[in-house]
């Protein structure tokens, strides 16, 4: 089987051993991956979002599941996930200023008014 990777952000997997439990999770992003997501029968363009007829319908396609027919997908990750998470993170910095509070200077107006309020 081709090299297993975290359907969210990509992660190796090769430390894992198969048959994936319900329990496993990526090391790196900690999310299940007996889940919808990362099987083979995964289509989103499909009713339900599963080809397998037979399968139990899941509402939560991201959580773990006792679904019979999960077999993982080698082509789980698509990177959508993440550049989703790369564009609002841009969004963020650019609403806030892309810093975080570390960065702020002693002599900033911002900290000062901050640090202010919990006088």
């Amino acid at each position: 089987m081709a090299d297993l990777k975290c359907w969210r952000c990509g992660f190796d997997l090769a430390s894992l051993s198969l048959p994936l439990s319900r329990q496993d999770q990526c090391s790196d992003c900690f999310v299940d991956l007996h889940a919808c997501r990362m099987c083979t029968q995964f289509d989103k363009g499909v009713p339900r979002q599963c080809r397998e007829d037979g399968a139990e319908e899941v509402k939560e396609k991201e959580r773990a599941n006792f679904c019979d027919w999960f077999s993982p997908s080698a082509a789980a990750f698509t990177g959508e996930l993440a550049a989703a998470e790369a564009a609002a993170r841009a969004q963020l910095d650019g609403l806030f200023g892309g810093g975080d509070a570390d960065s702020l200077t002693d002599d900033d107006p911002a900290k000062s008014a901050a640090e202010d309020l919990f006088k």
